[in-house]
This record gives C-alpha cells, structure tokens and sequence, in this order.
C-alpha cells in the first residue's frame, strides 16, 4: 500500500473514531457506558481485528486490568459487556434478576431452521417459564432421576469393564479416558431422553451426529453473527452444508420420538397390563422426558402441542447440554486425583469408611455419597478451579441496568467471566491450588452456595434465573462416577504421559493433553487379602 493510501485509511478510520465518540455522546446522554478499547462503525471494536469474538477470553484477560472489572466490547453494531468480579455478578444476576433473564437472538441458528423454543435460547418469558418447568419438574425432579438408577448403574458397570478391559489390553500405553466418560455419559442421556436402551452403535451414531452439528455450529456459522441479510447469501453454500448436517440428526433422533409416541399410545390402550410385567423390560422404561414434551400444552397459544420440531429441537438439546459438560468436569476431577495421589487416598479412604461392611457390594450407591462430605469437596473445588466453560451462556438486558457505577444499555449482551470468578484472589486463599479441603468446616469455602442466591463465590452452573436447569443432576452425576470409579481403580500417572492441566476451548473448557492414565483394579485386591 502507497503513503497516499496509507494516510487516506488512517484518516477515514480517525472519522470513523470520531463519529462513534460523538454518536455514543449523543445517544446516550449521561449514561455511562462500561469502558472498553477503542472500536469504529459497523466494524466494531478494533481489537477484534487481531482477536477471535468466538473465544475473546485471551483478550478479556488483558483487558480486565487495565479497563476494571466491567469491560465492554462492540461487535458491530452490538455492545457486549463482561463482568469479572463476582459481587458485581450477583447484582447483575440476582439484584438485577429480571433484567438481565433474557437471551440475544441467534441469527446462525436461526437460518438453519432451529426453533429457540427450547430452555437454552428461549426469550424470557412464558414458552420459557413452561419449558423449563416441563424438564426441571417432570425429568430432573429427584423423584424422577431416581427412576433412572438401574441406567446409571448399566452406564457405570459399562464403564468400569471398558476401562479395566483397556488396562488389561494397553498396558502402559493407556488411550485418553476422555472419549470412553464422553459416551458413557451420552448413553445415560440417550436413555433418559427417549426411555430406551439402544446398542453401541446406535447410540455412537447418534452421538456423532449431534457432535457434528456443534462443529458446525461453533466452527462455520460465525460468519453469520454479523449482517446475516447479507452474508446469508455470501455463504450459501455453508448454510446448506449446515442444513444437511442437521437433518442427519433428524433422521436418526425423529424415529425414536415416533416409536416413543407409539409405544405410549399402546401403553394407554393396553391398561391391563400387569406393572409387574412392565417393571420387567430390559430395554425400555416407563418414563422418558420424550414422554413429557409429547403432553406439554402451550396454554398461551391456544393449548397446542409442541411440533415435531420443537420436540427435536429440545431432545438435542437435552443430549448435548449434559455431555460434555459432565465428561469434561469428570475427566478434570480424575486428573487431579492423579495429579495429587494424597487427596485419591484420602477420598479413598472415605469411600471404605462409609460403605464399611458393605465395601464388597456391587457399587457405592447415590445413597453412599451423600454422606461422603470429602468426595463433595473434592467435586466443588474442580468445579471452581476447572468450570465446565468460562462464560455463561449469553444474557440480554430487557432494560437499561446499572451494574458497577456502569450503565448498560436495553439490548446489550452481557456476559460473565466465570473462571476468573472461581479464581479470584479477593475470595479465595491460594486460588490456584487445588484444595477441596477449603470446602470442609473451616476452610475459607465452607458452605459456598454454588447456586449464588446468597453470593457469587464460584459459578459453574450459571446464576439467577437462568441458571444450568440440570445442577442437581449434574452434581449427582459426578459424585456417583468418581466415588465409582476411585473405589474400582487406583489412578496412576503414565510414564511419559504425566498430567498437564493446560487448557484450551473446544465446545467446553477442556484438557489440552487429554488425560491418559494407569487404572490398577482395587477389589481384586481386597478379595485377596
């Protein structure tokens, strides 16, 4: 480029700068809007030049100290403000409830096809307020996740036997555990979703084509966040690879809704049945959330009944919204124990002691671990070491919020630094240590509220009205699997392959180097002594 071609860009981006400044001036009178580093028309931020707004982390991090804990970034013609201190979460969150319960649009989603009429993406309001009452009181109620142990106990005995097959056949050269907690964890959800227990195949083919839609998603639809009437037809042919993907995930997930449906409408003309010949099954069982979404009414829109796509649409979200979440916040925790054999013989130790005379049954029960405070310290302090992901999912402010001496504007999206809250220095002692004993009686965690109703110390699940609908499962979840799996196996470091706790940004927060470890089977141990 020429000196004269030089100086007219410079000084049309000066123009640009110039008009912006004045504009904000004008629009927005006395507000004070969060700071942020300089950003132009349509453009947006600068910064965004040379960063990813994908995963603006790695940018936030820099930014956070020199602008303070409320940050603002524009992405076009759209304000985005992050929070990173955690009192200021909770009065967003909480104080702020309300106003901040509502979700942006998905303009990526949207040319797809995909309904927002599930619990994720739902605008804040009555299809949501129904949706997430449907799953929360009619799938996730104790109640009813109490109907699905004998799938959790299936999944677990699976688990076990593939690592101890892996172990036996690998030897030293042990594969990523990672892969086989993603598919057992998956094939938990596919049983809990639609109430039947497919072969392996069926559910990796499943499972791959959902895990197909979020490469997709994450990786080619970006594009489309910025003036989607016109990239729309820039990318054409993008949007209908993406239409291709998404109906390979109809045609596997929409016969098992149709079968479900039959198979409950056969049930009801079938009343005399027997229940003890129903508890029989195998492969089927009496309650499945496909179930609940075929009864849901919409009393709002006249009483129907959710479309066919609509009850696709929250099956896949069901699937994906706890896989690799749980699978990734799993393989973190065995990393740890690895990585710190003191606190895996400690956790250990609490598992003999609570079972007692019933160590040799055939597995520690959901029973067992709620009396096991040690394994729940231990599953707290990697969740707020290693959350699942560092963001929420994205707010939208319904109204002008005052957040911090800051003002932000009706129609931002607002967003919340979930790991540095985890990790701040201000709340906890030695941060970046991990220490489950800080959650025991004493420790400067002792009875966090990991909802954040009261304060916002650590949140992995989210905070205020949209926090992650499957907290308690969650926590279920991770708690059985490791008491399982540490009372199973004695977990090794692998010579050459030690822990490295590094991370990087997939769908979720993961492991760089996947963990790879050494499995040494326990209860064949005990039956020799």
């Amino acid at each position: 480029m020429d000196t004269s071609s030089q100086l007219l860009l410079g000084a049309l981006l000066l123009i640009l700068s110039t008009a912006l400044l004045l504009g904000t001036k004008r629009r927005d009178g006395r507000r004070r809007l969060p700071p942020g580093p300089p950003a132009v028309p349509l453009l947006g931020s600068l910064a965004f030049l040379t960063n990813s707004p994908a995963n603006p982390e790695p940018l936030l991090r820099r930014l956070v100290p020199r602008y303070g804990p409320v940050v603002s970034l524009w992405l076009g013609r759209r304000l985005r403000v992050y929070i990173a201190d955690p009192r200021l979460a909770h009065a967003a969150l909480v104080e702020s409830g309300a106003a901040l319960a509502d979700r942006p649009r998905n303009t990526a989603f949207e040319l797809l096809g995909e309904s927002d009429s599930n619990v994720t993406r739902a605008r804040y309001g009555p299809t949501w307020r129904l949706l997430r009452r449907n799953l929360v009181s009619e799938t996730l109620h104790p109640s009813r996740v109490r109907l699905f142990a004998p799938a959790r106990a299936a999944v677990r005995e699976a688990l076990v036997e593939k690592l101890a097959k892996q172990a036996a056949d690998a030897g030293e050269a042990a594969p990523p555990v990672v892969e086989e907690f993603n598919y057992a964890m998956f094939c938990l959800l596919v049983l809990m979703c639609f109430g039947e227990r497919l072969d392996e195949p069926a559910v990796r083919a499943i499972g791959e084509a959902e895990r197909a839609w979020l490469v997709y998603g994450f990786t080619k639809m970006s594009v489309f966040f910025v003036l989607p009437s016109i990239t729309k037809h820039l990318f054409r042919a993008r949007l209908q690879a993406g239409l291709a993907v998404r109906q390979r995930q109809k045609d596997l997930v929409m016969p098992l809704i149709r079968a479900r449906r039959e198979y409950n409408k056969k049930r009801i003309e079938q009343q005399q049945v027997k229940e003890e010949e129903k508890e029989t099954t195998t492969t089927t069982f009496q309650h499945s959330y496909v179930d609940t979404l075929l009864d849901v009414r919409v009393p709002h829109e006249g009483g129907r009944a959710l479309t066919d796509d609509e009850v696709f649409t929250l099956c896949s979200e069901f699937l994906n919204a706890g896989t690799d979440t749980t699978s990734g916040s799993l393989e973190w925790i065995m990393a740890e124990l690895v990585k710190n054999p003191a606190i895996q013989d400690k956790l250990y130790a609490e598992i003999k002691s609570t079972c007692g005379h019933n160590y040799d049954q055939e597995e520690v029960s959901e029973e067992d671990t709620q009396r096991m405070p040690y394994l729940k310290a231990v599953v707290l302090e990697s969740l707020r070491l290693h959350p699942p992901a560092h963001f929420v999912l994205p707010h939208e402010a319904a109204e002008d919020v005052e957040v911090g001496g800051y003002t932000i504007p009706k129609g931002t999206t607002v967003n919340f630094l979930v790991a540095e809250i985890g990790r701040d220095g201000r709340e906890w002692d030695r941060p970046m240590e991990f220490r489950p004993e800080r959650f025991l009686p004493g420790g400067d965690g002792e009875g966090v509220d990991v909802t954040g109703s009261r304060e916002v110390r650590m949140m992995p699940f989210g905070v205020g009205r949209r926090i992650c609908a499957g907290i308690n499962i969650a926590m279920l979840h991770l708690e059985y699997f490791v008491a399982n799996l540490v009372r199973e196996f004695e977990w090794k470091e692998v010579p050459g392959h030690e822990v490295d706790l590094t991370e990087t940004f997939v769908f979720t927060t993961v492991m760089k180097k996947p963990l790879r470890a050494r499995v040494v089977p326990r209860r064949r141990v005990q039956q020799n002594k």
